[in-house]
């Protein structure tokens, strides 16, 4: 996997003149090939696109065969925060019906190229607004299984809406999801949330806070700390002493560090953690490999962190 820095990183072409043609032509064709026009519009089944692939995942779950969901962010290797958009990507959202962006200033990116391709009757479903996370807020709400399944309800609500002939379809793909698709997942956190509750852990960025919280997890990183790294600033001096006297001491049981941003810093109080003899674990942003489905790589990353846990108590 490749290490990444944010805010350090070149960045894609921008597409800012293919956005304008776009939204005064009021159709994709010059911006684009018309044969991937043509085909969209000959495919009768939704069209829906998700700013990042972990959303992506769970709309295409969701909308089976009546529905096809194509996610912007899907390489490991882009940071979310300051992608710039391509020309493929504002055709896309041009025939889009659902778009699905986090917001909570994540990807402001995907509203902007949402608002420059408008169309008639077109669902957005910002995910910082559903679940109630004021501008500012921790953005990572893809770690909230509260907010997740939040999510699935909006996403078929917003389906059946849009298609009322096949809602009973869409709440039957709902049902075999949440009762076979997300089991483990939701086995895990049940069974680490059971077992490990109050257990003291270290973070590297904010990106771990909510799952920590669903999992009764005692996050000792100072938020500060966590917030810098994951909007790509400088921790303080009195943060870092802070974790590394958390770590000298033992006073955490495991360290999660988030391995699509490892910064000078992390790497240095993640190698203090592992010669301290602190179990470690990884999570990542972003579908990892690109591949996976939201669940399986919610539930890997949770079994990593349950073996982490238990290395460490014992329990």
């Amino acid at each position: 996997m490749s290490v990444r820095y944010r805010g350090r990183r070149a960045k894609l072409p921008a597409v800012a003149a293919g956005l304008v043609v776009v939204a005064l032509s009021g159709g994709i064709a010059v911006a684009g090939g018309s044969s991937r026009h043509s085909a969209a519009a000959a495919d009768a089944r939704l069209q829906v696109v998700a700013a990042e692939n972990f959303w992506g995942s769970i709309a295409a779950q969701l909308g089976g065969a009546r529905v096809h969901v194509t996610s912007v962010i899907t390489s490991p290797a882009i940071d979310p925060h300051d992608y710039e958009p391509t020309a493929a990507d504002a055709r896309i959202v041009a025939s889009a019906q659902m778009a699905i962006v986090n917001g909570i200033g994540y990807d402001p990116w995907a509203s902007k190229l949402i608002a420059a391709s408008p169309l008639e009757g077109r669902t957005v479903l910002t995910v910082g607004d559903l679940v109630g996370i004021e501008p500012g807020g921790n953005p990572h709400r893809w770690y909230s299984p509260a907010d997740v399944q939040h999510v699935i309800d909006a996403i078929v609500d917003g389906y059946s809406k849009l298609d009322p002939k096949d809602a009973r379809y869409f709440q039957a793909q709902k049902a075999a999801f949440e009762t076979h698709g997300l089991a483990q997942y939701r086995r895990l956190i049940a069974t680490i949330k059971r077992t490990y509750r109050g257990v003291p852990v270290g973070a590297s960025e904010s990106i771990f806070a909510p799952l920590a919280q669903a999992l009764g997890l005692d996050l000792v990183t100072p938020a500060s700390f966590l917030k810098a790294i994951s909007e790509g600033a400088d921790p303080t001096a009195k943060d870092k002493t802070t974790i590394d006297r958390q770590i000298a001491r033992k006073q955490i049981k495991v360290w999660v560090f988030n391995s699509q941003n490892s910064t000078p810093d992390v790497q240095r109080i993640t190698d203090a953690a592992r010669k301290r003899g602190i179990p470690v674990t990884t999570i990542t942003e972003t579908l990892t490999p690109a591949s996976s489905s939201f669940e399986s790589w919610q539930s890997r990353q949770a079994e990593a962190l349950a073996a982490a846990l238990h290395q460490a108590t014992r329990r």
